[in-house]
């Protein structure tokens, strides 16, 4: 199909790596527990917009630039970087918000727009280097040789790779949120796991600016 093959490995391949823990899944979860299921699938919608992003950038070669440009890769990992530790510090600031100690989430990050939680979603994810690189270092395996249009294969690629990574971000958004509700635990230990997120996120932008482009 399109110039593909091996598509059944790339599907199970892809399912896997989008299920592996990163920022992406760690903004969705903290959403979904403060803000329930719709607010951790706009993130979720913001990453598959982002996702689309590199998806159409590296078909059209423009991602390649990262990968051998030190200058372009370095300023979009900073950019990158910045924006995580934005997020990360956003959350470790965060304050408790008044109300009975049964109706604290999780987590409590601030209370954002769906509009707001999906540009959060879009920018961690269009402004992390290394998944225009792991596009272009991966797509490719499951190209043909032979492909009529290597373009249209890597596209069709990479929307089947989004696709899947919809579902599993969907899901994650249900079941985060259905674990907020199961498992409610009282503001103070909410607030101290909303800043442990926070935490995380901070570790993420740190390791992203360290990073080199291997």
């Amino acid at each position: 199909m399109f110039g593909t093959h091996d598509l059944a490995l790339f599907i199970i391949s892809g399912l896997l790596l989008n299920m592996a823990p990163g920022p992406d899944s760690l903004l969705i979860m903290a959403r979904s527990a403060a803000q329930g299921w719709r607010a951790g699938s706009a993130a979720a919608l913001g990453i598959g917009a982002g996702t689309f992003v590199h998806i159409f950038a590296a078909a059209l070669g423009l991602s390649a630039i990262l990968a051998t440009s030190a200058t372009a890769f370095t300023v979009v990992k900073y950019l990158g970087a910045a924006y995580l530790l934005y997020v990360g510090i956003g959350m470790l600031l965060s304050r408790e918000k008044p109300g009975p100690a049964a109706e604290a989430p999780l987590a409590t990050p601030p209370a954002l727009s769906y509009r707001r939680i999906f540009i959060q979603g879009f920018f961690t994810n269009v402004l992390n280097p290394k998944v225009a690189i792991f596009f272009l270092a991966f797509v490719p395996q499951f190209i043909a040789p032979q492909s009529p249009s290597k373009a249209l294969a890597f596209i069709a690629l990479g929307c089947i790779f989004n696709i899947n990574g919809m579902l599993w971000c969907h899901f994650l958004a249900v079941s985060s949120a259905f674990a907020s509700k199961r498992f409610q635990v009282g503001r103070k230990v909410a607030n101290w796991l909303n800043r442990l997120i926070g935490a995380v996120f901070v570790s993420f932008g740190i390791k992203l600016a360290l990073a080199e482009r291997g």
